[in-house]
Order: C-alpha cells, then structure tokens, then sequence
C-alpha cells in the first residue's frame, strides 16, 4: 500500500512523458488528474484499514538495499503521517485542477507536479533516516523547475533562492543525521528514538542545533524565511497551492520527527528558547503582512506567523499541544491552498494582485460576487473564528501550551489578532466599495474556476464544526510521544507529571 502510494504518481509522469508530442494539453491533464485521483482513492483505502488506536508503525515495508551504507526502504505510517499525507494527495489533486489548461509544456509540467508528489509522499513515509534524506532532496529538483520555468518575471531569482536555501537544510540535517548514526555507534541508519540516549546532552544540543536550523528555513522560521515570500510571488497559482499547502509541512513535520523525537533531552534544554523563537516568528510574521499591498505576499507572511505557532506548540510538548500541531498543519494547510487559489482567480481575471488599486469587487452585477465571498470564509478561518478548523486548531496550541509557557502563549495570541487585521484589510481595500471603471463587467467566473473554493470551504467548516474526524488518526501516536520519557512540560515545570486537567480536554475534543 505503501510503496504503491509512492509509486504510482512516478507511473504517470511516466506515462504521460512518453505521450505523443501532438496530444492536447487537455488530454495530458486528465492523465494527471487520473492518477492523482488515483493516489488519493488509495489513501482512502489506507484510512479505512488504518488502526487510530494503534502507537506504533502500521502497514510497514522493509526491503534490504544497500546494507553497507546502513540504507534500507523501509516505510511506515502513523498518526502524525497520515494526515499530513492524505493532506499531500487531496491537495496535489486540487493544484493538478486548478492549473490553466492553455498551460506552456504541459507535459513536462504535470510529469513534474507527479514527481514532486512521490517526494513528499517518500519523505512522510520513509522511516530510515538516509531514505527521509533522499525523498526530502528529491522534492526540490520539480519546485524548482516549476517555480524556474513557469514563475512570473523573477522566477530565475526565485527559483535559485529557494534551491540554495533549501539546499543548505538538506545539508545540515544529512550532518545531523550522520552525527546522530556515527557518535551513537549505529551501523544503519534506521529511525530509532532511542539512539540518541547513549550522547552526551552537549552533542545531542549541538546536533538538534542543526536539525532546528534546517527544518526551520523549510517551515520556514525567522529569520529563515526570505526564500518564502519571493517564492510565492513568483509561482503560478498551484505551485501556491503546493507550497504553502504541502511543502512547509515537511519542515513541521521534521522539527516533531527527527527533533522532539530523536532528542527528547536536549528539546527539554532548548524548549524555552524555541517558544521564544516561535513568539518573534509570529510576530515578525503577523507585522510584516500588515504592511503589504501584494495579496500574495500578505498571504505567504501569514504563513510564517501561523507556522510560528506549531513551533510553541512542539516547544511545549505536552500532550494536547502536540495533538494541535498535527491539527494546525492540517487547518494551515487547507487555509492557505484556498487564499492562494483564490488570489489566483482574482489576479487572472483584473491582472493585478495590488490591494491599493483593487476595490468593489464584490460587487453582484459586475465584480467577483463568488470569490469575494468565498475570500472572506478563508479570512475567517485563517483568524480562528469559531465554527471554522482554524479555530480549533489555535485552541489547541493556546490551551495545550499556555500551562508551560503562558507568557509566550500569550505573546502568540496576539498574532492571531493581528491576523484578522491584516485580512480585514485585504478584504476591505479588495473587495468592498466602488468598483473602478478598469475593472467594470470583469469576465465571469466559470463553476470550475470557483469549484476548487468551495470544497476547500466546505472542508474547512465541516472540520471545523467535526474536529474528531482529524483527532481521532493522531491523537494515540502524540500522547505516546510523550511515554518513553518525563514530559517535557513536566521538566520545565520542574512536576512530576503535566496537569491532569489536559488530558480530560483532549477526550472532550476527540469526542
């Protein structure tokens, strides 16, 4: 199931590349809906089988490579994957949607949108350290050349800031990962949480230094982050969708993975200084997006806030924070792919994305009467109104770390209303008003432009009104996170155990 996950997005671009040069792009795109579909309906399939009660690895694959190198395929999947990679599936399918049919070279570029898929895909399942490594590089050759050949005027910018940043994460979480395997004494390089135990805490500070370095330009962290920004602005609207939806939640992920995980320790040590880290990401994130007039831009620094707070919430490490780290990965994730894929709309239609020069267009006769309302159900999740998965995700974070860092926690919240600031804005300079003459009888949107906007809403409600459909895949596997050593929570509170009353919310959530 597993490998087959991998695989068949690798089979289409296959398919489609060897496709005659002749056939129409409309073709090509079905081709690549098909196996998108494909690989979502087997995630489904995965869901179906998949025990939520179970802690450990399930359906896992081990197959011998090169043994000498201490790299074997093995595959696993558990509450903290799962989502993320049923997330990756659904979210590859909407970008393969939402790309213009009269798209330049579609062959190459939906081959591309397929490998870039099979990389994510590899990376959340890989559970040896070199084969996480080479899932994680193999990603960045198709977002490059998908930001490089298909970007706006800065796409050769862009693009090759984006692969040099990335490029020096992959390097530092190889030396972490070579580190770890070498000072252990391990001769492979299998993912063991144990392995770090037999280090001294200096090492394992110094070795969790590089992977949180790493990992955060991916998520991407101040002051990391500059690579995120220029990327977005340059992408076409689904590369948006992927980027902002998928690819920043393998920093994430990494951060939970190969840090909390491998150096639970040293991640006592560090906490405070990461919850502090994530309250000037937040901020930074938050002030930055106020000041801008692209809509693009002003989304990609929301990013950056809203990323901030997993961060607190992994610092904390109690059991409920860690439950809404996987939540706000999931919420950020269907949050952000429909503000992009809605920017996008708009920018197709008035051919500006400028907050100062767009207004009225929410008007019903001849504005964007759909959009617009649709962009302001995606405002209202991103500023955590109840009722909506934004809401549920931020209440998980707040609650879950307030008792060990209330300061911090508090400094966070502050972002979030920040966040309806900078959203009002965008909404109110955008959409109301007098609609301009320039952009008078705009043309109309076609349903298939508006269907991706509306199942991403309906998504975002029904999680949001339903959260224990998200919960109930994740919630064993990050409480036995915190089983094989003291809570953190408990080490910076310096109690035997973190207080009770968390556990008792988490089963009001879940049920």
């Amino acid at each position: 199931m597993l490998s087959a996950l991998i695989w068949i997005p690798v089979l289409g671009a296959l398919i489609i590349a060897v496709l005659p040069p002749t056939i129409e792009a409309s073709r090509i795109r079905q081709v690549a809906l098909m196996f998108g579909s494909i690989a979502l309906a087997l995630t489904i399939a995965l869901a179906t089988q998949f025990d939520a009660l179970s802690i450990g690895m399930q359906f896992q694959e081990n197959i011998p490579w090169l043994d000498s190198l201490g790299l074997t395929y093995r595959l696993g999947v558990d509450g903290l994957s799962f989502p993320l990679l049923a997330l990756s599936n659904f979210l590859t399918l909407v970008a393969i949607y939402c790309t213009d049919i009269t798209v330049q070279r579609p062959k190459f570029y939906y081959a591309l949108i397929l490998v870039l898929n099979m990389g994510v895909t590899g990376a959340f399942l890989a559970q040896n350290l070199l084969l996480f490594f080479l899932f994680y590089e193999l990603e960045l050759i198709p977002l490059y050349l998908l930001i490089g050949i298909w970007g706006g005027a800065k796409r050769g910018y862009a693009a090759t800031k984006f692969l040099i940043y990335t490029a020096f994460s992959g390097v530092l979480i190889l030396a972490a990962f070579l580190g770890l395997t070498w000072l252990g004494g391990s001769n492979s390089f299998e993912f063991d949480p144990l392995l770090s135990q037999t280090l001294p805490l200096t090492a394992q500070i110094v070795l969790l230094g590089a992977i949180l370095i790493g990992f955060g330009i991916k998520v991407p962290l101040f002051p990391l982050h500059t690579w995120l920004p220029d990327a977005h602005v340059e992408a076409s609207t689904p590369i948006s969708v992927l980027l902002a939806g998928v690819l920043l939640k393998l920093g994430t992920y990494g951060l939970i993975r190969f840090g909390l995980q491998l150096f639970p320790e040293a991640w006592a040590v560090l906490s405070p200084w990461l919850a502090t880290w994530a309250v000037v990401s937040v901020l930074f994130g938050a002030f930055t997006a106020i000041a801008q007039t692209d809509m693009k831009k002003m989304v990609a620094y929301s990013s950056i806030a809203h990323m901030g707070y997993i961060l607190l919430a992994a610092a904390a490490a109690t059991p409920l924070s860690l439950l809404g780290t996987v939540f706000q990965m999931v919420s950020h994730g269907l949050i952000s792919a429909m503000l992009f894929a809605l920017v996008g709309v708009v920018y197709k239609k008035t051919g500006t994305r400028d907050i100062t020069v767009l207004q009225g267009l929410l008007n019903p006769e001849r504005g964007l009467p759909i959009i617009g309302s649709l962009m302001v159900v995606g405002v209202m999740a991103s500023a955590g109104i109840p009722g909506m998965v934004g809401f549920i995700s931020e209440f998980l974070i707040f609650r879950g770390s307030f008792p060990v860092f209330p300061v911090q926690t508090l400094l966070s919240m502050v972002g979030t209303g920040l966040t309806a600031v900078y959203f009002l804005l965008l909404v109110n300079r955008t959409f109301f008003g007098r609609l301009p003459d320039q952009f008078a009888n705009l043309p109309q949107v076609p349903w298939s432009e508006r269907a991706p906007g509306f199942v991403l809403a309906v998504l975002i409600v029904i999680l949001g009104l339903q959260p224990g459909w998200v919960v109930r895949w994740t919630e064993t596997t990050t409480t036995a996170m915190l089983t094989d050593f003291p809570t953190i929570a408990a080490k910076v509170l310096k109690s035997p155990s973190p207080p009770k009353i968390l556990a008792n919310e988490q089963l009001v959530i879940h049920n």
